[in-house]
């Protein structure tokens, strides 16, 4: 995680990214996510090889613990 999460993108112990998923729109968040995933994945031939699989990896899982997030909250709730 840290080759997308450098000490830069946290500020009084919060993190860029979890900010991110509090005050986007959640279509948004998703976007950000895909987005990056598709964006390491295109270049990883031409620019930084394997780093950037990692990354879209990085994003992935992200996606994957947000998208989890909402299955928490959907299992926890009283919606019929």
């Amino acid at each position: 995680m840290k080759l997308i999460k450098p000490a830069h993108y946290q500020r009084n112990g919060f993190d860029l990214f979890d900010m991110f998923e509090v005050i986007m729109p959640r279509s948004w968040v998703r976007g950000f996510y895909i987005l990056n995933i598709i964006k390491y994945l295109f270049r990883f031939p031409h620019k930084n090889g394997k780093e950037d699989i990692l990354k879209a990896g990085t994003y992935m899982d992200r996606l994957i613990k947000y998208e989890g997030a909402d299955d928490e909250t959907d299992a926890t709730s009283t919606k019929n």
